[in-house]
């Protein structure tokens, strides 16, 4: 015997609620409550305010509500979200049982591009507000596939062998055709294996096809690098797959709680010279003058990351070429930094300080150091017996060429984290020595605690070859270092790459459905806050008790639905 349920002819004489049906803590009633708290309005949500004539259109919080349902649930196809609205008694209620056409769907999605991000730009304000978003932040990027084919997608060599292909086709068909009107050949006869009968029609396609190709070298020409033609704003990108057209995803996720903080849709076949613009993203989606980002060595770019350093942006960027820290010269503005400047997060206010050589109060306790350094240290360049050049701090200097009277020295690498400059420039240093001439003194930025080499007694001096008589170098510099710091490079492992792990793969959004950067947008941002409602549940939501019967953020969104309706 197997247990039975009841039968389907029994009826009911009080059938229950589709409310009674949808227990206490479920996710559709987050989802519910949240969008209800929203400001749809002001958010620019499309039909948001009703006309006064033809037919009345469906509430974009309805619809706001069923994608994020349906991304919450794996489920991003206008057809399927239709299909779901007819089926599953969890949209019946948050729906109120409406069955939308998938075309009014697909169509919301489309033309709520941006109202859809300051949709996830509210919760995560709401985030902000309960402090549940972390000082600390990782960002990472994620190239995801775009709406286009690898066919579709031309560069200038691909263009050119496209071209000259057709190009001899069409010759090949024009000689034939001119070879079958002279010998009266039969109908029967093929060139390409194409009847004869069908070549003129293939000529005129295959030269509108050389007419394309020809306009695309026109663009070519113009400066244009690549040209889709499905998605003319992605990018065939390399990926560990290939080479695919797609996306770079920028995201920045909080170490604390692994919220998705905020976003950006590039197609940058890199991440190098992306982390002050993610910073500057950040600090005003936050409103925080100063932020703390973790990012791995494919964002090491020194101008990229000293832009960073003057806007409040703390770049903790794993090391690529340096070994131990991170050095940038500055130049010194002297300047009295007041206490009040001092303790300042406004761009103009950080310059100052590090410009003054004094660290300024939201970058203490960090792994950034400044030093105030005079240019008063004699030291030298010497050339040894073997033919091999140190520089003042005993670091290695190449031959880069010969000159009519010696040869010029330089090492880029051991310029780049020199502790006691011997330039107030921030190029490459190159030294001369004569061909008599072993040893070129030179005065030294720094302190004793890196003492550079002293010039050794024997020296042969050219007096023509120094620099130690020269008005025109300053007299002091600043020196900003940045120390390696391995245990956080590990926390931005295990932060920056779950999310991506979860929505391309958990939840299959590892393409985009829509086409063009805007809609690419809205499809992450939909994406994005879905992964933070379901995390927002997960951490909030009290364990299992007699008196715990909703999660904690949902009575957190319902408090602000209520206030939204006394206002």
């Amino acid at each position: 015997m197997f247990i039975e349920g009841m039968s389907r002819e029994q009826s009911m004489l009080c059938p229950p609620s589709l409310d009674e049906m949808i227990p206490e803590n479920h996710m559709v009633r987050v989802i519910d409550a949240f969008v209800d708290g929203l400001n749809l309005v002001a958010l620019g949500f499309r039909k948001s305010i009703t006309a006064h004539t033809g037919r009345r259109p469906y509430n974009p919080a309805d619809l706001l509500k069923l994608y994020l349902y349906g991304y919450v649930n794996r489920i991003r196809s206008s057809r399927a979200l239709q299909r779901e609205c007819g089926r599953n008694l969890e949209v019946m209620w948050l729906m109120n049982s409406l069955i939308p056409d998938f075309r009014t769907i697909a169509d919301f999605r489309a033309f709520n591009a941006r109202p859809l991000r300051r949709a996830f730009r509210a919760f995560i304000s709401i985030l902000r507000d309960v402090n549940l978003i972390g000082d600390e932040l990782t960002v990472d990027g994620t190239k995801i596939r775009a709406n286009n084919s690898i066919k579709k997608s031309f560069t200038p060599e691909i263009t050119a062998k496209k071209l000259a292909h057709i190009e001899n086709q069409i010759r090949q068909f024009e000689e034939y055709l001119s070879v079958v009107a002279e010998n009266d050949t039969s109908d029967n006869a093929t060139c390409l294996d194409i009847p004869v009968s069908k070549i003129p029609e293939k000529l005129t396609e295959l030269k509108a096809r050389a007419a394309k190709y020809r306009d695309f070298q026109d663009r070519f020409a113009k400066g244009e690098t690549q040209i889709l033609e499905t998605d003319p704003d992605c990018r065939t990108l390399h990926s560990k797959d290939g080479l695919h057209p797609a996306y770079n995803i920028q995201t920045v996720t909080d170490t604390q709680n692994h919220f998705i903080t905020s976003f950006e849709t590039t197609n940058a076949n890199t991440d190098q010279g992306l982390l002050c613009k993610m910073g500057k993203a950040v600090q005003r989606e936050l409103k925080r003058g100063c932020v703390h980002l973790i990012a791995d060595k494919g964002y090491e770019s020194r101008a990229d990351i000293e832009q960073c350093l003057m806007n409040g942006i703390i770049p903790d960027v794993g090391f690529k070429y340096d070994r131990d820290e991170r050095v940038f010269n500055l130049p010194y503005i002297e300047r009295e930094i007041s206490p009040k400047v001092k303790a300042s997060c406004a761009p103009k206010d950080i310059r100052a300080c590090l410009h003054a050589g004094v660290l300024p109060d939201c970058y203490a306790g960090t792994n950034i150091a400044v030093e105030l350094q005079h240019r008063s240290q004699p030291s030298c360049f010497i050339r040894h017996p073997d033919g091999s050049v140190t520089c003042p701090m005993g670091r290695e200097f190449f031959k880069l060429r010969d000159r009519k009277n010696g040869s010029i020295y330089g090492s880029r690498e051991a310029c780049r984290t020199c502790p006691n400059r011997c330039t107030d420039s921030t190029d490459t240093k190159t030294v001369s020595f004569g061909y008599d001439t072993n040893v070129v003194p030179v005065l030294v930025y720094g302190s004793s605690k890196y003492p550079p080499q002293q010039i050794p007694p024997d020296a042969r001096i050219s007096p023509n070859n120094h620099s130690l008589c020269r008005k025109d170098h300053a007299a002091s510099k600043v020196k900003l270092t940045i120390k390696r710091d391995i245990p956080r490079q590990q926390i931005r492992k295990e932060t920056a790459e779950h999310p991506f792990g979860t929505i391309k793969w958990y939840d299959g959004a590892y393409y985009f459905l829509c086409r063009g950067k805007e809609k690419v947008s809205a499809e992450i941002a939909l994406s994005y806050l879905a992964y933070d409602l379901r995390r927002a549940v997960n951490l909030t939501t009290p364990k299992a008790g007699p008196g715990d019967k909703v999660p904690g953020i949902l009575m957190l969104l319902r408090r602000r639905k209520r206030e939204k309706y006394r206002k």
